[in-house]
């Protein structure tokens, strides 16, 4: 069976906490440029696409939150599992959760790395 270590775990956490809320400054940066680019281009096109990054990047602040939570909640049961057993590390079902929540950070990373790509390609032009 799978286990990982209490400190690997709260390791994995904080790093991730700390990703999650560098990526919901930079994704409050991606807004500002896009009201920015709002203000200066009311062509039809380009309302489109700002439409389409306001609304991606709403999802992806949700996304960012519901992951947070999801992170935080996982740090709560690994703290409790922690305390009723003393062993130091986890294993079965909080272990398989630890797995799918860094696969899951990962993911969100790919998918706002992607999104901020296309948004300078479509922003550069237009700033």
């Amino acid at each position: 069976m799978n286990k990982v270590s209490i400190t690997h775990m709260s390791n994995a956490h904080t790093d991730w906490l700390r990703g999650l809320d560098f990526y919901r400054e930079e994704v409050n940066i991606l807004k500002t440029r896009l009201t920015e680019i709002a203000g200066k281009n009311n062509g039809k096109d380009v309302q489109k696409e700002i439409g389409h990054f306001e609304s991606q990047f709403d999802i992806q602040t949700e996304n960012i939150h519901k992951l947070s939570h999801d992170i935080q909640a996982n740090v709560k049961l690994a703290g409790r599992e922690f305390l009723n057993s003393g062993a130091g590390y986890i294993d079965g079902v909080l272990f398989e959760q630890h797995e799918e929540l860094g696969k899951r950070y990962l993911a969100e990373e790919r998918t706002l790395s992607e999104l901020k790509k296309a948004f300078y390609h479509f922003a550069s032009p237009l700033m």
